[in-house]
C-alpha cells in the first residue's frame, strides 16, 4: 500500500470517527436528549421503530445510541477494534437510514442514497481494508500474546 493510500485510509478513519464521536458525546452530555422524536417520525418499518419508543425499551435505545456512537468514534479515531466497530457502525447507520426512507426517496433531492448510505460505504471500506492496522492500535494489539493464543480474536480485531 502506498503512502498516499495509507494517508487516505487514516484520514477517512479519523474523520468518520470524529463525526461519530462528536455525535455521540453531545448526546451523552445532554441529559435531555432522547431518540424518541427521531423514532416517532419513522416512515419505514414503523412497527419496529414504534416498538423502540415503548417506555421500557426507550432508555436502552437511548443508552445504546449515545454510547454506541461515542465508542464507535473512539475506536475509529484510535484505530482499535476497527473491524468490529465499523461492522456494528454500518448496522447502526442502516437503522438511522430506514426511518427517513420514503421509498425510493430520502429527501426531495435524493434518490435512495443519503449520508447514511455514504457512512455505511465508508465503514465497509474501513472493515475490508482493515484500516486499524494502518497507523492504528490494531497493529499493536495484534502483536499481543492474547492474539497469538486466540487466533479467532485476530479476525475480530483487525
Amino acid at each position: 500500500m502506498s503512502i498516499f493510500q495509507k494517508l487516505s485510509l487514516v484520514f477517512m478513519r479519523v474523520t468518520i470517527g470524529w463525526l461519530c464521536f462528536y455525535a455521540g458525546i453531545t448526546k451523552v452530555l445532554d441529559p435531555q436528549w432522547s431518540s424518541a422524536g427521531y423514532l416517532k417520525g419513522a416512515k419505514t418499518a414503523t412497527w419496529f421503530y414504534q416498538w423502540l419508543i415503548q417506555p421500557d425499551v426507550l432508555p436502552v435505545v437511548n443508552f445504546l445510541n449515545k454510547w454506541g456512537l461515542t465508542l464507535l468514534g473512539i475506536s475509529l479515531i484510535f484505530g482499535i477494534f476497527v473491524r468490529l466497530s465499523s461492522t456494528l457502525g454500518a448496522g447502526l447507520m442502516f437503522l438511522y437510514y430506514l426511518p427517513v426512507l420514503t421509498f425510493p426517496y430520502i429527501a426531495p433531492h435524493s434518490f435512495l442514497v443519503d449520508e447514511h448510505i455514504i457512512y455505511i460505504a465508508v465503514m465497509c471500506v474501513l472493515c475490508c481494508f482493515r484500516a486499524g492496522r494502518v497507523w492504528g492500535l490494531d497493529a499493536w494489539c495484534l502483536k499481543l500474546p492474547l492474539c497469538s493464543k486466540y487466533p479467532k480474536l485476530r479476525a475480530l480485531i483487525g
